[in-house]
């Protein structure tokens, strides 16, 4: 049986997955994982690489490395969210992906 926290962890990568497929995203999500990535997910072109949080965790320095080059890398953009008391987002980008001419 998989202890609170992860319970808890993945409850809180539903909600983020939940957001995003509200506003049009196609999504996946890293099941398990013990990477920088939690979430994945596309829309019109562009690519959403989520590290997701909640309650007092904090990404480490290496988790933020990690996910900004996984950004770089698949020219996505990476931001890590934190879900705060009463439903509250707070949203970091770490990386930001190069976007071509229009």
């Amino acid at each position: 049986m998989p202890n609170r926290n992860y319970i808890r962890g993945r409850s809180t990568e539903y909600r983020a997955m939940l957001t995003l497929k509200k506003d049009g995203w196609v999504v996946s999500r890293s099941a398990a994982s013990h990477g920088a990535v939690d979430v994945f997910a596309a829309k019109d072109g562009r690519l959403l690489l989520l590290q997701v949080k909640s309650g007092k965790a904090r990404a480490t320095k290496e988790e933020l490395e990690e996910l900004a080059r996984w950004g770089e890398s698949s020219n996505g953009d990476a931001e890590v969210w934190y879900y705060k008391g009463r439903g509250k987002v707070v949203r970091r980008r770490v990386h930001a992906a190069k976007r071509g001419p229009n």
